[in-house]
């Protein structure tokens, strides 16, 4: 189960306490058939662990966010100036193309240097979180399957994807469709007719053909009749 919840888990990788999505609904809601839906990036970012961690880490990496704070501070005094300088000249009668180039260059060069930069400085903290969030990921299932059992749901699906993250046995027919499928196919042959071919080259056979009776047949050139 797992490898299931990964793809919807992802999504809450970069969530920190101030954007944490708050649960407007119970994290797993029940219907009258027993499915449920679930929001698994709003559940770690609004779980216990998840919110202590991101206090913590305030106090524990406070060097590394009071230096990118302080480093976000000195690129936007220096890029404000150019950016107001270059809308003032783009607004020109008739500016100079060339050199407005030059200047959103320039600007662009220094906006993604710097977010290199406090990429760099703020490495130590993006670590702290994905690792606090990776303990709560591994417990997340036990949780799932928890909620389930308490809330005699049988189904669960992610509330964003629609996926089914979990399923209890009654939902599993794998079974069921290989009993029928067993009585509609008991055997088969194993050796091919002659000229036999998958169907996949059948089906690009097909569509080759199809395509080249589409196109119009060219008219013959009609041939002009010479003087005596």
């Amino acid at each position: 189960m797992k490898n299931l919840l990964k793809p919807v888990v992802a999504a809450g990788l970069m969530l920190t306490a101030a954007s944490a999505p708050m649960l407007a609904a119970p994290a797993v809601a029940q219907d009258a058939r027993g499915v449920g839906v679930v929001s698994l990036p709003a559940v770690i970012a609004n779980s216990n662990a998840y919110q202590t961690a991101e206090q913590q880490r305030q106090t524990t990496y406070k060097a590394q966010i009071d230096q990118a704070e302080a480093r976000r501070q000195q690129l936007e005094a220096q890029l404000t100036p150019m950016i107001q300088k270059f809308n003032t000249d783009r607004q020109a009668a008739n500016p100079d193309q060339q050199a407005l180039q030059q200047q959103a260059a320039q600007i662009q060069q220094i906006e993604q240097s710097g977010q290199r930069e406090l990429q760099q400085i703020l490495a130590p903290v993006s670590l702290s979180r994905a690792y606090a969030q990776e303990q709560i990921e591994d417990r997340l299932d036990e949780a799932v399957q928890a909620a389930a059992q308490k809330k005699n749901v049988s189904l669960i699906l992610d509330a964003t994807s629609g996926q089914v993250i979990y399923a209890g046995a009654q939902h599993n027919l794998t079974q069921d469709v290989l009993n029928e499928l067993n009585a509609l196919v008991p055997s088969v042959q194993v050796t091919p007719p002659q000229g036999w071919v998958p169907r996949e080259i059948r089906e690009q056979q097909q569509a080759a053909q199809a395509a080249q009776g589409a196109q119009p047949a060219q008219q013959p050139q009609q041939q002009q009749p010479t003087g005596r």
